[in-house]
Formats: C-alpha cells, structure tokens, sequence
C-alpha cells in the first residue's frame, strides 16, 4: 500500500499540484463548490422524503435535485483524489479521512441503491422506505462534512 500512495504522489498531476499554489486553491475550490451542491441538494430532498412541504410535489423536487446533488458528488470526488494525491501517504493514515471516506460511500450506494429500486425520481418507492433513507442520508452527508473539516486538525 505505501507503494501505491508513494507512487500517487509521485505522478506528474500530483507534482503539478504540489508547486502550484493557485492551482491547489483553485481544485480546494472545486472540491468545496462540489460539496456545497451536494449537500445543499441532499438536504431539502430529504426534509422533503420525511415529510417537510408535503404541498411540493416529490417527484418535481427530485427532478431538480438529484441530478445536482449527483453533480455535486462528482466534482467533489474528482477534486477530493486530487487534492488526496498532494499527501497520499500522510493522508491515508488519518482517520478523519478514512470516516468520511466511509460515510461517502455509504451515503452514495445508499443513493444508488434507492435510485436503482425505485427510478431516478423515486416514483415507486413506498413512504417508509423513503424516511429510512432520508434520516440514512441525513446521517451520512452532514457527518462527512464534518470530517472533511477535521482532517486540518488530525494529528495537532
């Protein structure tokens, strides 16, 4: 595993990012805009999945939020790993890093999983399994939030 991460660190983007200070602050940027749409996306659907503003429509809130909070995911992993890459080995045994790294995916096949069953805008799904995957999400996306912040202070 050392290997792997050294080798991480070692590559030409993770060099780059290393010597480019507005570089790196442009991809922690990305990575914080990704998470800001994500989560601002995920908490309204699922206030709304255990019952907040029952007079909107599920499926016309859905159909706006899901794909941004997908979004949202994707710009915030593809800027996580590259900012991971800068300290791959120093952040790897951080285990602020690892819980949301956990949280992430849990959060995420959650997701896929609900979205997979029930459609995209959730058109099948029953109300109780809709408010055991919101307080699941609820759990989940805030948690990750705050260990995200945390790593700074790992290892102070």
């Amino acid at each position: 595993m050392e290997a792997l991460l050294a080798a991480l660190e070692a590559t030409s983007v993770a060099q780059t990012l290393r010597g480019a200070r507005w570089l790196y602050a442009a991809v922690n940027t990305a990575h914080l805009f990704g998470i800001a749409l994500l989560v601002g996306a995920i908490l309204p659907l699922d206030l709304r999945l255990l019952g907040c503003w029952p007079g909107v429509p599920r499926v016309q809130l859905a159909r706006v939020l899901v794909p941004v909070a997908a979004i949202g995911l994707a710009i915030a992993v593809l800027a996580g790993a590259l900012l991971f890459s800068v300290r791959a080995r120093e952040y790897a045994s951080v285990g602020f890093l690892q819980a949301k790294l956990a949280l992430v995916v849990l959060g995420a096949l959650a997701a896929l999983a609900l979205h997979w069953r029930h459609g995209l805008l959730l058109e099948t799904a029953g109300r109780t399994r809709l408010a055991t995957h919101a307080v699941l999400s609820l759990f989940c996306w805030p948690a990750a939030l705050v260990c995200g912040r945390l790593i700074a202070f790992a290892g102070d």
